[in-house]
């Protein structure tokens, strides 16, 4: 975009603006600004100081620049120096040290011309524009020109003066030719009429006419448009507002009806007759509708329509004032979307609130499953949802619960080949059914209710909403998913807690599938377990006592399954071992306590595991059994029974712990007690309840060990060890 292009093409704000941007330096965008802003050559910012800059004005503050002379001018000129580039002149010279006297830009301008060249062809990569590759600091003092006399309407003698031009023809190429209305404004002054002294009216010279007003107004946007009706409702006079609103030429719309405005429906309703009628009548009238653009094209607008009078009051015609109202409609429309957006979200926020109040109210697996469906299709936000439990194995329906739809009428909704299970946590299918004998057409949802590795089932919730299942909706149902596994987990265990009737049952396993299961029978060893301890959601500590295998090889095995991610072993016997192992995931007794069931024994020995358990008696027996056949097929329950939990009283518990200890270990514990030893900070050390004892420090060590392990082994109802 250099001089000596035979086409002249000005930067565009735009492409300015992508320089300064691609400036990587404050001195890069300093000099870019000088040239581009200030109108200075590179061999004059070469020889710019601090001390070149004057203040014009204080308040508010105005400044100039005295040029210094170069080789190709020997007299100095002032230039204007905005407020915004002085400001950044003077923290260049603070951020660089230099004095009032210290040149700015202590190079030669030949590398200011190649800092520009840099600048630019960065900018023309980052904004794809192969145009700025070109510019040079002469662009941009064409740019500074142009945006003076153009955009500014500054006076070309100012900007001849500032900018060092020689003549007046260097700035000619900036000027564009006059428009019509210009020349007729300019000329304006001619037609004014004089006092009677032969003197320009001052009111003609001084004020702005109303009809000059009104131009300045229609020339100021495109969004209104004034046209003229004959007393029939006909075009008469078309104008450039009318043109660029409509988009008729004069001698393609004047002499045709004002009904060309409207729509069809409005011509044969006969809305435009009634509308001149009505300004006639009540001397203007104000409507608002759709109008129709040359090319068929329609815009909203409002439209105010006055009718005229001669000088001896008879009607001559219309006054017609048009305003495109479209794009305020536009933001409208968003405005209105987005209410009706928020309000969406509000209510699936209240639907969330009220499903997790009745969760917390529901009393069992059942329950939780109905109120989760009659709370999801209460209100404007799921026409109707059910919950399915399924199981993995013959893929069989169990239960099923729903609220706004015939159960039995599902089967007709769901589409062939859905996977009762989403994959990827949550599935969504476009619906077009009929539903209790009524169309329903819309989409569904499904998510699985699950609760660590265990799926009690999926929830699928169905709307007729155009915009449904949005990326922060399918999030909020996934949690819904995983609220309401965690529910059914946690009524099974309170169930189970609080029931003094209990079923005990028991499974037997041969599912491979099990880490220990396979290793008993590929070792031929026996695993009986002593305690399950959990550690999180999906982690578990399993004691085991260890027989007819050595640890290390069972060890070996452990090392190459995924799911155990620690072992150790704990205590050697004389046949067999304590043995420790940390399982993440899936096993059967994590896949049973997160049914809410109590495991009590079990052994596994050369490939088959035994499990005794036992949950509340109104638990779902059938649904554990199934959940627990889902993750290990190769299952089968082999018996059950029902019987009365014994319940254990605080006094029995204590009489029955002081039988298993001695004297002199229920002394040191009650000792050790009250004297402090157990408090945080100690209020008494070991040596001195020993001393208080009259026994040594080792012997109360060893009574409070023995007496502290019966107490933890009562407890946790631990077998009695001989040892």
């Amino acid at each position: 975009m250099s001089l000596e292009r035979e086409e002249w093409d000005v930067l565009s704000r735009r492409q300015y603006e992508s320089l300064l941007d691609a400036a990587e330096t404050y001195r890069e965008a300093l000099v870019v600004r000088l040239c581009g802003e200030v109108g200075l050559r590179p061999a004059e910012l070469v020889r710019l100081r601090i001390d070149d800059v004057d203040q014009a004005r204080i308040d508010p503050p105005r400044y100039l620049v005295r040029v210094p002379a170069t080789d190709d001018r020997e007299e100095r000129r002032t230039a204007y120096l905005p407020t915004h580039v002085e400001r950044e002149l003077r923290r260049y010279a603070r951020s660089n040290g230099l004095s009032t006297e210290d040149r700015i830009f202590s190079v030669t301008p030949r590398r200011l011309q190649m800092l520009v060249s840099d600048v630019a062809d960065r900018a023309s990569d980052r904004v794809d524009d192969p145009a700025l590759a070109d510019v040079s600091t002469g662009d941009l003092r064409h740019f500074f020109a142009a945006r003076a006399l153009v955009d500014h309407g500054v006076n070309p003698r100012v900007v001849k003066a500032v900018g060092g031009w020689r003549s007046f023809e260097a700035l000619e190429r900036y000027l564009p030719e006059p428009t019509e209305s210009e020349i007729v404004d300019g000329f304006e002054t001619v037609e004014r009429p004089s006092d009677p002294r032969g003197r320009e009216s001052r009111s003609g010279s001084d004020a702005v006419g109303d009809d000059s007003v009104v131009r300045l107004l229609l020339a100021a946007s495109d969004q209104y448009a004034l046209v003229r009706l004959d007393e029939d409702g006909y075009v008469d006079r078309w104008n450039r507002s009318g043109a660029a609103m409509f988009g008729y030429r004069a001698g393609e719309i004047v002499g045709t009806h004002v009904s060309a405005f409207y729509t069809d429906d409005a011509v044969e309703d006969g809305r435009p007759e009634r509308v001149l009628s009505s300004a006639l009548e009540e001397s203007g009238y104000e409507t608002e509708g759709w109008r129709v653009q040359s090319d068929g094209s329609q815009f909203r607008a409002t439209e105010v329509i006055s009718p005229l009078r001669d000088d001896r009051g008879r009607h001559c015609g219309f006054a017609l004032f048009v305003r495109d109202v479209s794009a305020y409609y536009e933001e409208l429309e968003e405005l209105q979307d987005r209410r009706a957006e928020l309000g969406r979200r509000y209510a699936l926020a209240k639907r969330h609130r009220e499903l997790t109040r009745s969760l917390l109210e529901s009393n069992d697996h059942e329950e939780v499953e109905i109120e989760t469906c009659v709370t999801l299709a209460d209100g404007d936000v799921y026409e109707f949802a059910w919950i399915d439990r399924t199981t993995m194995v013959d893929r069989r329906e169990e239960w099923r619960a729903a609220s706004g739809v015939d159960p039995d009428a599902i089967d007709e909704v769901v589409p062939d080949g859905w996977d009762p299970e989403p994959d990827d946590g949550i599935d969504v299918v476009d619906v077009t059914a009929e539903v209790d004998d009524e169309p329903f057409e819309g989409a569904i949802a499904r998510v699985p209710l699950a609760y660590g590795e265990t799926t009690y089932g999926t929830l699928a919730v169905a709307t007729d909403r155009s915009v449904a299942f949005d990326r922060d909706e399918r999030d909020w149902l996934t949690t819904i998913g995983r609220q309401v596994g965690y529910a059914i987990t946690a009524v099974r265990r309170r169930n189970l807690l609080l029931s003094d009737h209990v079923v005990e049952f028991e499974l037997e396993c041969t599912d491979d599938r099990s880490f220990f299961v396979d290793v008993s029978d590929r070792l031929e060893c026996r695993f009986e377990l002593d305690s399950v301890v959990p550690v999180s959601e999906s982690t578990q500590l399993y004691y085991f006592r260890l027989e007819g295998a050595s640890p290390a090889d069972v060890f070996d095995l452990a090392a190459v399954e995924e799911e155990v991610t620690d072992y150790r072993l704990i205590e050697t016997y004389e046949d067999g071992w304590r043995v420790e192992f940390v399982v993440e995931g899936s096993s059967t007794m994590l896949t049973l306590s997160e049914y809410g069931v109590t495991v009590r024994t079990a052994t596994i020995e050369d490939g088959v595991g035994t499990i005794t358990a036992e949950c509340a008696a109104d638990a779902d027996l059938r649904t554990i059994v199934n959940g627990f056949r889902a993750t290990f097929p190769d299952s089968e329950l082999v018996g059950k029974r029902e019987s009365d939990r014994t319940v254990r009283t605080a006094r029995e518990f204590r009489e029955g712990l002081e039988d298993r200890l001695t004297d002199r270990q229920i002394s040191s514990l009650r000792a050790a007690y009250f004297g402090g030893y157990y408090d945080w900070p100690r209020e008494s050390t070991a040596e001195e309840v020993a001393d208080a004892m009259g026994i040594s420090s080792p012997t109360l060590h060893n009574h409070l060990r023995k007496g502290q392990h019966e107490l933890l082994r009562t407890f946790f109802d631990e077998r009695a060890d001989d040892n």
